[in-house]
């Protein structure tokens, strides 16, 4: 019988049970028996082609930022190319000194240096009378014979050369030849030292072969003392 004042007894209804009151609320759960939460859904997840949108934004993203941190490396390295002085090379290997001419009168060749016919060898030669040094050759000419004369054109100022080349003869002073001759560039005239021509003091080795001049070049005199040849007086 409950005699509690808060609780009163059920009433008493024919034909109906009473109902027990035996039956207590049940007692909280222990840690063992804890409801284990649902696991996230699959249903609840984003649909996959957000996911893959998304990851495509991303991938774009970071190709630009890379792709633009190359363009700038690469304009930043041009640039400093752009702006760094240019260097030159400097050949350290030095020009070879030409060797000084001889000066006559004296020594001004050997015969082993004019041993072939046509060999010729330049050289100086200085005017005792007047100290005038003006440029000369030497020429062995066949037979043995040592002839020299001034390279300056006689009564002028320009310098003649030794030719032989014979093309050159043809196409620069319009001559054929068959040996080396002394040609004047200024007035284009040939002079054949096989042959004699006129001089003031008489006939002088240069005979006037092609063109116009005034007479053959002026003379030095030439001897041959043992393996020396040497250049003695000029006309």
């Amino acid at each position: 019988m409950n005699n509690s004042p808060f609780k009163p007894s059920d009433p008493k209804i024919p034909g109906v049970s009473p109902r027990h009151d035996s039956v207590d609320h049940a007692p909280p759960p222990s840690a063992e028996q804890k409801p284990v939460p649902a696991r996230f859904s699959m249903s609840q997840m984003p649909p996959r082609w957000l996911i893959l949108s998304s990851t495509g934004v991303v991938a774009v993203c970071l190709i630009a930022v890379w792709w633009l941190h190359g363009t700038s490396a690469k304009e930043s390295n041009t640039g400093s190319e752009a702006t760094a002085p240019a260097t030159t090379t400097v050949d350290s290997k030095p020009s070879p000194i030409p060797e000084p001419l001889p000066v006559g009168p004296g020594e001004i060749a050997t015969t082993s240096e004019l041993a072939k016919d046509w060999s010729a060898r330049k050289f100086n030669f200085r005017d005792p009378l007047t100290s005038r040094e003006v440029p000369a050759m030497v020429v062995r000419l066949p037979g043995g014979v040592y002839w020299g004369f001034s390279l300056v054109e006689p009564y002028g100022s320009c310098e003649m050369e030794f030719v032989t080349d014979m093309e050159k003869l043809r196409t620069d002073y319009g001559f054929r030849a068959s040996h080396p001759m002394v040609g004047d560039p200024c007035n284009r005239a040939v002079f054949d030292l096989t042959r004699y021509g006129s001089g003031p003091a008489g006939l002088v080795r240069g005979e006037i072969a092609h063109g116009a001049a005034v007479r053959p070049p002026m003379a030095i005199e030439i001897q041959v003392r043992g393996k020396q040849v040497l250049a003695q007086k000029i006309e």
